[in-house]
């Protein structure tokens, strides 16, 4: 019997490995009950291109609590804005084998509506 964090870790494995067939940029999120983490990672894995999350300064003096659904649409424009001005504009979205619901989806909205496509 697998419990949820092996689950959630096998389904990351699937969606990695069909991102690394693609051979394509993906925007990688890490969720944690008090922050969120975007990262936007190059073809081959190695690079980190941008980055964004709601631990950063700028982020936290706006927002009290960076783990709820406007502090991930926050982080989701960001992202997006870096990504943009990095020269990126088509991503393959790892959820890292979350629900899409929530913090993920307003993340992945808010990055969406500022530029970035899936």
């Amino acid at each position: 019997m697998l419990n949820k964090k092996e689950t959630r870790q096998r389904r990351a494995r699937k969606t990695r490995a069909r991102i690394a067939e693609k051979k394509t940029v993906r925007l990688a999120i890490h969720r944690t009950n008090l922050h969120i983490y975007a990262q936007v990672i190059s073809a081959c894995g190695s690079k980190v291109l941008a980055s964004a999350s709601s631990a950063e300064t700028d982020v936290r003096k706006d927002l009290p609590n960076g783990g709820n659904i406007a502090a991930a649409a926050v982080v989701g424009k960001r992202i997006a804005e870096k990504a943009k001005s990095a020269g990126i504009t088509q991503v393959a979205f790892d959820r890292s084998g979350n629900r899409y619901h929530g913090r993920v989806k307003a993340l992945a909205e808010a990055a969406r509506e500022h530029g970035l496509q899936f």
